[in-house]
């Protein structure tokens, strides 16, 4: 068997094995012998230190698990010894709010330390010891596993995060959109091992060419990941298919309030044949998240941050990254533009709207917050908004037909609400919503609808992360596009428009990373998602996001 596809228990015995015996060495001087010898040697103390580093790693634990899964064994691959800390895993959906359905152990600092110590042990033989298309079967494999426990990992991303069960079964399989687009990039030119040759300047006395230049493409090695909890388990595959496909190792936070997925999935990635670790996670509380977070940056064995949050935390964790010049991915805030054009099909303006506004009640980063509607159809723009809006199922996420769940917890719902309060008393006119759905549940809100928003307001000025749309109408494309980019983020922007002169015109001048032109879902793992300005660094899917995990070193090769 190859040493890469060696089990824990099947490493700790061989290291423990070669401990023990001492085979007579036959007195041999060819250089071929001691060559090959000394790689054996080599081989030997890389899977030693391996061994020795996965027998100290913490390893994620999950108990009191309070609903059925056919596949039980996704959340019960440890016990929770007592006296453990733990902390709950709550359902947002649930009468108060509050409703506990798994236990984890916590995780801390020297946890993260440990199993960043581990990863390191795991790099060499999975960035050197395997080829390219067996880490692309691996990928493709893990995707297979996670499709095969669509229902499973679909009710457990429900139950921990709220969004209705439809969507966290679209969410499931985008998640695995990536591991199959890696599986590809894992094979092509753009990946490690790749690159280029160019042509040589140097020449030599006589005037012809001296040497060859190559450029070689190589994993950054140990990568460490924070992740949202609003895409629990795409935003967990974005960053490490990638990373795995590079031949990278990775070590993956995710958040505090949906671990559970990323337990599953991560169940699911050992099944597949992922090697202990190759990819693991630190399952951290909220009061040891800091601290976990800070040894990611901290640790001169990471060689690569990629984050998903907040402007403010991506701000904190390139500030900590600095000291060891580490390279960076930021996908931050968004306060995405909406503008509705006088020459916009309406019921296409509409229809995009709804889905880029209220999907996961609007807690993406890439919803629609701030909507500009030409003057002369914002009323009828807003009549058809309203109506559909009308048809929407507010309910917990497991309910049949329920089309927008809660919020994700009761800090948010307040925020929204605040909020809300704040722009209809500078003048704001709510036209459907506006308030808590406590009948609901305790995180339930509206969708809400308010024209005539001010400019100065927290609604339009923040993003909202709720299902709010703010809208006020304008006169000319120039004013649209002014107040469009009278924002410091640039993640995502939408406008409709049936004038082809325009939609070039108005993609080239608006200030974001991704632009959607009639039509409110842009995100695919072939397309390159990130943003400008204060949105953040760097590009997660496409060619471009296996880039992220890659050092390009130069050779000169003196051929003379």
């Amino acid at each position: 068997m190859c040493p890469f596809l060696l089990s824990r228990s099947s490493l700790f015995t061989a290291a423990a094995s070669s401990a023990r015996q001492r085979p007579r060495v036959p007195i041999v001087t060819s250089p071929a012998y001691i060559f090959s010898s000394a790689v054996a040697c080599a081989v030997l103390s890389v899977h030693a230190r391996t061994a020795s580093a996965l027998s100290t790693m913490a390893m994620p634990s999950v108990g009191e698990v309070s609903f059925h899964l056919n596949n039980p064994s996704l959340l019960s691959s440890a016990t929770i010894n007592s006296g453990v800390k733990t902390f709950d895993v709550v359902n947002p959906g649930s009468k108060d709010g509050k409703e506990v359905i798994a236990k984890c152990r916590v995780m801390d600092q020297s946890d993260a330390k440990s199993i960043i110590e581990a990863s390191a042990a795991a790099l060499p033989a999975w960035r050197d010891e395997t080829t390219c298309l067996h880490r692309s079967k691996i990928l493709t494999k893990w995707s297979d596993e996670i499709k095969d426990n669509l229902e499973d990992v679909a009710t457990v991303m429900t139950l921990e995060s709220g969004k209705p069960l439809a969507e966290s079964k679209g969410e499931v399989m985008y998640a695995c959109s990536f591991l199959d687009y890696y599986a590809g990039e894992a094979l092509r030119p753009t990946s490690a091992g790749g690159g280029f040759i160019a042509p040589t300047t140097f020449a030599t006395p006589e005037g012809t060419p001296r040497g060859q230049i190559l450029a070689i493409q190589e994993a950054v090695g140990v990568t460490a990941m924070i992740c949202p909890w609003n895409f629990p388990g795409a935003m967990i595959t974005r960053k490490v298919g990638p990373a795995l496909a590079a031949g990278c190792t990775a070590v993956v936070k995710p958040s505090e309030l949906t671990p559970l997925t990323a337990i599953a999935l991560c169940e699911l990635g050992k099944r597949a044949g992922i090697p202990d670790g190759v990819f693991e996670l630190v399952v951290a509380d909220t009061e040891s998240t800091p601290a976990v977070g800070e040894e990611f940056c901290s640790n001169a064995i990471v060689k690569k941050i990629s984050f998903t949050g907040s402007v403010a935390v991506g701000k904190l964790l390139a500030r900590q990254s600095s000291d060891t010049v580490k390279k960076v991915s930021l996908e931050l805030g968004g306060n995405a533009p909406f503008i509705v054009f006088d020459d916009a099909d309406l019921d296409v303006a509409v229809a995009s709207a709804i889905a880029s506004k209220f999907r996961h009640a609007g807690q993406t980063c890439v919803c629609s917050d701030r909507f500009l509607c030409h003057q002369n159809v914002h009323d009828e723009f807003v009549s058809k908004f309203v109506a559909a809006v009308e048809q929407f199922k507010v309910a917990p996420g497991m309910d049949e037909g329920t089309t927008m769940g809660p919020l994700i917890n009761s800090k948010a719902a307040e925020s929204v609400r605040g909020k809300v309060q704040e722009a209809i008393a500078e003048g704001g006119k709510c036209v459907i919503g506006g308030s808590a759905l406590p009948d609901v549940g305790a995180n339930f809100f509206q969708p809400t609808i308010i024209t005539n928003v001010d400019t100065k307001s927290r609604l339009w000025k923040d993003e909202t992360f709720g299902p709010v749309a703010a809208i006020r109408s304008f006169d000319t494309e120039e004013e649209a596009l002014a107040v469009a980019n009278d924002c410091s983020l640039g993640l995502a922007s939408y406008f409709c428009s049936q004038n082809l002169s325009r939609v070039f015109r108005v993609a080239k001048k608006i200030e974001t990373g991704i632009v959607g032109i009639n039509d409110g879902i842009i995100s695919s793992a072939v397309a390159p998602f990130g943003g400008i300005k204060e949105s953040g660094l760097g590009r997660e899917g496409s060619a471009m996001g296996i880039g992220e995990y890659l050092e390009t070193k130069y050779i000169f090769l003196n051929t003379c």
